[in-house]
């Protein structure tokens, strides 16, 4: 089909929902909340923005009126409107970072490039834009992608990049979904253009967004620079196949990734809906019948589309490819590559909407390329040890230069408490293992389960498919439940929880009440953490991306957080004999269960011979540190600090590094001294 068929199309799928868009706008007057959608994909997108760490804290406070009754996806609703009400200061940035993968499309008539649509960067070398922008490999070798097509910050016009495509590598289309996956060609220089660009990872799992959340659009509209579409723009209808929204786009925004707040690509848009008749007439703006001699900018535009990119993940696994074709394909990575062949869908099993077959789980595999961490330029205050940060889990998609920001900004104000000199951020150690544990962990869990099942509570929704994971998960669970005072053994049946859920889901929920902290994000955490103790490929995998940005020698200041901790202790048997240990700290952990420490690398609570001093700091309101303190189980020879975190915050990693005494002992172990 052409752009105009694809219009028609799209008109006349948008003429069929008029009945959900009038109760989407009525559910959101009654609600009071801009999102509202079923039960099942409000309960996905909030787990995948726990797993994710972006249920911001203040999004619970907005989201609760006292004394007003709330069913709970209603509830999640108005956490999820506010969540992205409340965007980072690196919602912009990674918003910029995410625009770079974006080009310009032109076709190449006798030596001359017209623009023809928009594409973004998939892959190192894989471009994603619409079947009628490329409908054939011969269309293909005559056309270009054009990156830097844009304006700079002082508003001077970029010098455009320009790459030829090959379709002889891989070239794979869909008239029905509009969409064309080709391979680029490298630069003058020898290198792939995702290696200058950087490209957006196509995520196979559900909860990428609901509707009634803002959709962002990047593209090149009518062949003009770069422009960006984040104002007055929202989800407003699911289709099995595409989405409907509002937001501002012209035909040259063909082919241009649809990103949701996390800056994820939930779409790819390959239409605006035009206003039409009752006899299905498209309409101009002054509401007369539309003509081709009119002009596509008389049409009244009333929406757009796009093609799910779930959908589309499916429908690449049922193609059937030569093994040099997967090869390409593969740099899509394991969290796209993991969705289930559309063609092999079967009814009555719901993924987001969509009927599917129940998947059968595939093994972990490798992480896609992408940053292992950062180096430390030297040692701070000019000294000779090193200072290393090992984070903990959710921190896939983050710029690992921006994490070591933020860890180093709460130890400032920490050290700033102490007397002590701040540290200056480039030289500290980060070691970034957060995209290669998240696409591990995907590739063997996504869609392990139906988590939009209204039937299933979190517990049961989070809870690894894997038998052994889950008996640990489920372990896990018990341990920090009777912890926090759950009496030993208590049955199914239990008051406050009205007797109608599951042993897991009244261990979560009585955390949730005990610790403040929401159940989705508790039960996220011990899924983690039991699938890293569990799965012998996940562990190895992460312990040898923290490898690659560690001091192979000398004397080094280890920090590290909630499963960062586990994996330091792990890590602490694998370091170089050459690496010597003044100082660990670990804050927020776990590593006071018997569930993990019986796991670790050392087969229990043995502390490694090469750590000179151990500080453990931990807040009682985190749900993360149940266990500590940990001299019970550990022995005498560390120190513990009880920290006063905001409740709110409990487990933030700032907030344990801006007390001053964490703060001191990093300081004085590195040889700071007082101002």
């Amino acid at each position: 089909m052409d752009r105009r068929q694809q219009t028609a199309a799209a008109a006349e799928r948008y003429r069929q929902m008029a009945r959900d868009r009038k109760e989407l706008k009525r559910r959101q007057k009654a609600e009071g909340s801009q999102v509202v959608d079923t039960p099942e994909r409000v309960r996905a997108r909030a787990a995948r923005l726990a797993q994710a760490g972006q249920l911001q804290p203040e999004a619970l406070v907005a989201a609760i009126s006292p004394g007003e009754p709330l069913e709970p996806h209603v509830l999640l609703e108005r956490i999820i409107a506010a969540t992205n009400d409340l965007q980072a200061v690196n919602f912009l940035t990674r918003g910029a970072r995410a625009a770079r993968t974006v080009a310009r499309i032109s076709h190449d008539r006798r030596g001359r490039l017209v623009p023809a649509g928009t594409g973004s960067l998939v892959g190192q070398r894989l471009l994603l834009t619409n079947n009628h922008v490329l409908p054939d490999v011969v269309t293909a070798e005559q056309a270009a992608a054009e990156f830097n097509w844009e304006i700079d910050l002082d508003d001077v016009t970029g010098t455009a990049a320009t790459y030829r495509l090959d379709p002889q590598a891989l070239f794979l289309t869909d008239e029905h979904l509009d969409y064309t996956l080709v391979a680029v060609r490298a630069g003058p220089d020898g290198r792939a253009p995702g290696q200058e660009f950087g490209w957006n990872r196509l995520i196979a799992q559900q909860g990428k967004i609901a509707m009634g959340e803002p959709v962002n659009v990047v593209g090149h509209p009518m062949g003009r620079l770069k422009e960006i579409a984040i104002r007055n723009n929202s989800l407003q209808t699911v289709l099995e196949e595409f989405l409907h929204y509002e937001t501002d786009t012209e035909p040259g925004n063909s082919g241009s990734p649809v990103f949701n707040d996390q800056w994820e690509i939930v779409a790819l848009h390959h239409s605006g809906v035009p206003r039409t008749d009752e006899q299905g007439n498209w309409l101009k703006r002054d509401g007369t019948r539309w003509r081709p001699q009119d002009g596509d900018d008389a049409i009244d535009w009333i929406a757009n589309e796009g093609a799910r990119v779930s959908v589309l993940l499916r429908h690449l696994a049922g193609r059937q490819l030569s093994d040099p074709e997967r090869a390409v394909l593969a740099e899509l990575g394991p969290h796209a590559l993991s969705a289930e062949p559309l063609t092999a869908a079967a009814p009555g099993t719901r993924v987001d909407g969509a009927v599917v077959e129940t998947p059968t789980r595939p093994e972990a595999a490798p992480a896609a390329a992408g940053s292992a961490g950062l180096a430390g330029r030297r040692a701070p205050f000019d000294g000779d040890t090193q200072l290393v940060f090992l984070h903990g889990r959710s921190q896939q998609g983050k710029d690992p230069q921006l994490l070591r920001g933020k860890w180093t900004a709460g130890l400032a104000k920490g050290l700033a408490l102490a007397g002590l000199p701040a540290v200056d951020a480039a030289d500290v150690w980060f070691p970034f293992y957060g995209d290669a544990f998240a696409d591990s962990l995907a590739a063997r869990e996504a869609l392990a389960l139906d988590p939009l099942d209204a039937e299933l509570d979190p517990a049961e929704a989070l809870a690894p498919r894997d038998p052994s994971t889950r008996s640990v998960y489920a372990s896990l669970l018990e341990e920090a439940a009777e912890r926090a005072g759950l009496p030993p053994g208590a049955g199914t049946e239990d008051e406050f929880l009205g007797g109608l859920v599951g042993k897991l889901q009244k261990q979560l929920s009585w955390l949730a009440n005990r610790s403040g902290l929401d159940e989705v994000l508790i039960a996220a955490v011990f899924r983690d953490v039991a699938a890293y103790l569990d799965r012998d490929d996940i562990r190895q995998l992460v312990l040898d991306t923290v490898l690659q940005s560690v001091p192979t020698s000398g004397r080094v200041v280890l920090v590290s957080h909630s499963l960062g901790t586990v994996v330091a202790m792990d890590l602490l048997t694998r370091l170089p004999a050459q690496v010597e240990t003044v100082q660990l700290v670990t804050a927020g952990s776990p590593l006071g269960m018997d569930t993990v420490f019986k796991r670790l690398l050392t087969g229990g609570p043995r502390r490694p011979d090469r750590v000179r001093d151990w500080l453990n700091a931990w807040c009682p309101a985190d749900a993360v540190a149940i266990g500590c303190p940990l001299r019970d189980d550990w022995g005498d020879r560390l120190s513990e600090v009880i920290t006063n975190n905001p409740k709110d915050r409990a487990h933030s990693i700032e907030e344990y590094l801006a007390d001053g005494r964490v703060a001191a002992a990093v300081g004085a172990a590195l040889g700071a001294t007082r101002r």
